[in-house]
């Protein structure tokens, strides 16, 4: 029996202006919006040739430009969508016969550790790969990376629109790999090029711009495939494709506009997943957000600690080993101490709270949610110095590193 997620009484966004530009703000009064972030939204509308900026209830500050927002402008920016072109989140079918925590955590491989076309040729991973590796970027396949990034194995938990999720196979009780990645050098390496030349500006030729730009989409799409490829033969099964994979750090044309994305997820009748934490539910929606909205959701519970905060809040709140262990039961593969730390759920915004703002904008309709089991964020390789273990040693080798 399906629950209904409920709606509160309908609270309209605060919509400012800015010059000719203007700023939505999707979310309630009592939700968690740094003033910072929100004064990066103005800045980012006093540009030339912006048109609106709409925030999401994840809304937190970025280097330069927020992160939670979709920004529609004439002029294209690639500092707006960051360096971390193409990261995404998607979802995959899995299924195995007993998901317990303590025995699949040990199972997960070393997701730091890249796949070489050459020297990992037999690996079953590749079979995903049906084309030519988008730039011919080798470098960085089959690893998912820092910050915020992680590969998670989670059973669906609530349905709350059970024909929605029968028609994408999905049943209370499933198990699905959760991939959250990007272009790893790619999109950094196609950024900087542009930024050491015309810093902040407009890109002076779109056209290239957007080919690379393209390329590196494709190429954070296809990493997501060979990391739940990875993780799938290591639990001991069969790769699927994914039922949901979109990404939330892009630019694209509506209309003759450039709809620049960065931390906001395709809201325009897409299924997409809002990441919580690892220690909280996410929540897989149907998004139907508008004009006003960037045609646009959010793409996770946002921040609400900077790091920095997080590490020194958390180290004297909570020990390593409590933050392995999360409130829903579930476990943590994080072999870098600081990250866990940084990345603790505490760090982060209510998904709840950012998900019913969601629900009140008419924005997106919760189809289910997603509860952890494994969250993997970096290798363990133990309680020995990590430089001296025999893995790493394979591992710098491999990187030309002493």
């Amino acid at each position: 029996m399906s629950q209904q997620y409920s709606r509160r009484e309908f609270l309209p966004p605060s919509t400012t202006a800015m010059g000719t530009a203007t700023v939505t703000v999707f979310a309630s009064p009592t939700s968690w919006i740094e003033s910072e972030a929100v004064a990066q939204c103005h800045q980012v509308a006093a540009l030339d040739g912006m048109m609106h900026v709409a925030a999401m209830p994840d809304l937190h500050p970025g280097k330069g430009a927020p992160i939670g927002a979709a920004m529609a402008s004439t002029i294209l920016y690639p500092f707006l969508v960051g360096s971390d072109i193409g990261c995404g989140i998607a979802v995959f079918p899995v299924k195995l016969k007993r998901a317990v925590p303590e025995k699949l955590a040990a199972r997960f491989p070393d997701l730091d550790r890249a796949l070489h076309p050459e020297q990992d040729a037999d690996d079953p991973a590749w079979a995903v790969v049906k084309s030519e590796i988008p730039a011919g970027h080798v470098e960085g396949l089959g690893t998912v990376g820092r910050g915020n990034h992680f590969v998670e194995l989670a059973r669906i938990g609530t349905v709350f629109e059970p024909e929605h999720a029968s028609r994408l196979g999905l049943a209370a009780g499933d198990l699905v790999l959760i991939v959250h990645s990007g272009s790893r050098g790619l999109g950094e390496r196609i950024l900087r090029a542009h930024t050491e030349v015309h810093g902040a500006g407009p890109a002076p030729d779109p056209g290239a711009y957007l080919a690379m730009h393209d390329d590196a989409v494709r190429w954070g799409s296809l990493n997501r495939r060979l990391l739940a490829a990875r993780v799938a033969h290591a639990l001991g099964t069969e790769p699927t494709e994914p039922i949901v994979d979109q990404c939330h750090n892009l630019v694209e044309l509506h209309d003759g506009i450039y709809l620049h994305r960065k931390g906001a997820a395709p809201g325009d009748g897409r299924d997409v997943l809002i990441a919580g934490t690892r220690g909280t539910p996410s929540y897989l929606v149907a998004a139907h957000a508008g004009p006003d909205a960037g045609h646009s959701v959010a793409h996770g519970a946002g921040r609400k600690m900077s790091r920095s905060d997080a590490l020194r809040r958390g180290r004297a709140k909570h020990t390593v080993e409590e933050l392995r262990r999360t409130p829903v039961g579930s476990l943590v593969v994080c072999g870098d101490r600081q990250l866990l730390f940084e990345e603790a759920p505490t760090a982060y915004k209510r998904i709840e709270q950012v998900i019913a703002d969601l629900v009140d904008h008419d924005l997106a309709t919760p189809v289910a949610t997603t509860i952890p089991l494994v969250t993997y964020k970096t290798p363990d390789l133990g309680s020995a110095p990590q430089k001296d273990r025999p893995e790493h040693r394979e591992h710098r080798r491999r990187r030309g590193r002493p």
